[in-house]
């Protein structure tokens, strides 16, 4: 086996860039995590083969995988990366003042009511962190946080129960949408059974609450109208404003979206009630420091009061 060098520059950044690839198994997608040009991550690796002695990654039809030597490599300097992470946490953070940049993703309906509120306590409370936000579905923002993009991000579970471990910021019910004055809206409340006869713009599959919906119906044996597919809540709400249909939205974000626009009206969706819970996902790509878990018991602290 060929020997690895005897000083490896961990703290050279592109030891945590070969790390990357090799989590993602894709140069396109590290380029896309990283916000490098593809040509200079191979260009970087293409510099660590050459000093290692040895390929680092072999190509495939669907990215890159480690070599055999890549898989030795990794294994001694995945350890050497966390560490060198916590040494420099451990130094800027000494006189226990959270410090660094934080990558929060939000989810569109939060934006109005929470984006302001986060930047200005973070400010407050945490002056030398610099707050990156980032908006994005729930799925996009789940994706990201998988790929080492955001550190923290708030993440959408339909059912009352996500799964364990999960920091639950807030459950609201769901509600349905529709014109102002709508007669099907007017009692303030409908079955799901009713819902299911109405005109319903929906996500498209496979978004979780489609996938939730479909199962639902199929369960009580109906079968959901669905007369247009919108992926966003504000081309959702439009819409049902427009007439096309009624859209399914989170109790909190109607409630914003009612108050500020009087074309639409709301009913809560009951027997059964449905729930959804807004949980607060973190990234596993590294370690987390003083700012990252500042930032997540700030946006917990918030959501609570």
């Amino acid at each position: 086996m060929i020997p690895l060098p005897s000083m490896l520059p961990i703290l050279d950044p592109r030891w945590h860039l070969f790390a990357t690839v090799a989590q993602l198994g894709s140069l396109t997608r590290a380029a896309d995590a990283l916000n490098l040009p593809q040509s200079v991550i191979s260009r970087q690796i293409g510099q660590l083969e050459t000093q290692c002695g040895a390929r680092l990654f072999r190509r495939t039809g669907r990215g890159v995988v480690l070599t055999d030597f890549g898989q030795t490599v990794q294994q001694r300097i995945l350890p050497m990366i966390v560490a060198a992470d916590q040494l420099a946490d451990a130094i800027l953070t000494t006189n226990g003042i959270p410090i660094g940049e934080v990558h929060v993703g939000l989810l569109p309906s939060s934006i109005p009511s929470f984006a302001g509120q986060l930047f200005r306590a973070a400010r407050a409370r945490f002056p030398k962190v610099r707050l990156h936000l980032v908006e994005g579905s729930s799925a996009q923002l789940e994706e990201w946080l998988a790929a080492g993009r955001l550190d923290l991000a708030l993440l959408l579970r339909e059912g009352e129960q996500p799964e364990p471990g999960a920091v639950c910021l807030r459950g609201m019910a769901l509600d349905l949408i529709g014109p102002a004055g709508d007669a099907a809206l007017a009692a303030g409340s409908i079955s799901f059974e009713a819902m299911c006869d109405l005109p319903l713009i929906l996500p498209a599959a496979p978004h979780v609450l489609r996938k939730r919906l479909d199962a639902l119906a199929r369960a009580r044996g109906l079968q959901l109208a669905v007369a247009m597919e919108a992926d966003t809540i504000a081309l959702q709400k439009e819409l049902a404003i427009a007439g096309a249909g009624y859209a399914l939205v989170a109790s909190l974000a109607q409630t914003a979206a009612v108050a500020a626009d009087a074309r639409l009206g709301a009913a809560r969706i009951v027997q059964p009630e449905l729930l959804r819970t807004i949980v607060l996902g973190t990234t596993q790509h590294r370690p987390h420091t003083l700012a990252t878990r500042s930032v997540a018991q700030l946006i917990a602290a918030l959501f609570a009061a």
